[in-house]
């Protein structure tokens, strides 16, 4: 059964359409990477997909009994954030605010979560450290924990990777794979790196004038895969 189902869907900003006539569906325990142009609506659908933007026209359908607070997201980062000037605990432990319902502090339970999360991140160790003082590779580390604290069955990540050096990048992927595949938790990730999207995906979707939705292997045999992969094999 489909976790999310997106019918006939139209997106936009002030009267401009950015996206129409999308449908897609994904089911629990997919990988599905979305890619396209920039300023295509990728950033745009994810806000729908969360609630924070309503749709244009269309429908975006919760099913398989998923509710809003099992899903973790992780936004671009900006350059205001990278200089943040709380530790790592706070800023993972931050992810958890959700499950505290009326309680104006984390407990037990939620302290723990952070602990394992920021374990599965291997940054453990950095628990105490200052987040601006980190590299780019450990500050989004730290930001994927605490978007893991708030997954319990689905994580939504805008360019997990943007501005690291390409063995950092690898790192993350590899960690995003664990989440995956070891985990069961379903992923939907925004990516512009193409050849490493279609290593690890199970489905692509393809936003751009003409939308593509299906497997890797059926988007690397289809028009838009060769165009924006550059005959990918």
């Amino acid at each position: 059964m489909a976790q999310i189902t997106c019918q006939n869907l139209s997106l936009g900003y002030d009267g401009r359409i950015l996206l129409s006539g999308l449908s897609f569906s994904v089911r629990a325990g997919d990988y599905c990477c979305i890619v396209g142009e920039n300023g295509a609506g990728k950033t745009t659908l994810m806000k729908a997909l969360l609630g924070l933007l309503s749709p244009a026209g269309g429908s975006i359908t919760a099913g398989d009994g998923l509710k809003k607070e099992e899903i973790g997201y992780m936004p671009q980062q900006t350059s205001f954030q990278r200089d943040f000037p709380a530790s790592v605990r706070e800023i993972v432990l931050s992810g958890c605010q959700s499950r505290c319902g009326f309680r104006p502090y984390y407990g037990r339970a939620e302290k723990a979560r952070a602990a394992d999360a920021m374990e599965k991140m291997g940054i453990r160790h950095l628990a105490g450290r200052c987040y601006r003082e980190l590299s780019g590779g450990q500050q989004q580390r730290v930001l994927l924990a605490r978007a893991l604290c708030a997954a319990s069955r689905m994580l939504l990540l805008d360019e997990p990777v943007s501005g690291l050096d390409p063995r950092a990048a690898g790192d993350m992927y590899r960690l995003i794979d664990g989440l995956n595949k070891r985990d069961g938790l379903t992923v939907l990730m925004i990516s512009h790196d193409i050849k490493t999207a279609v290593t690890y995906a199970s489905h692509i979707l393809h936003i751009g004038p003409s939308c593509f939705f299906g497997t890797m292997g059926e988007y690397l045999k289809h028009d838009a895969g060769k165009q924006m992969g550059g005959g990918i094999c």
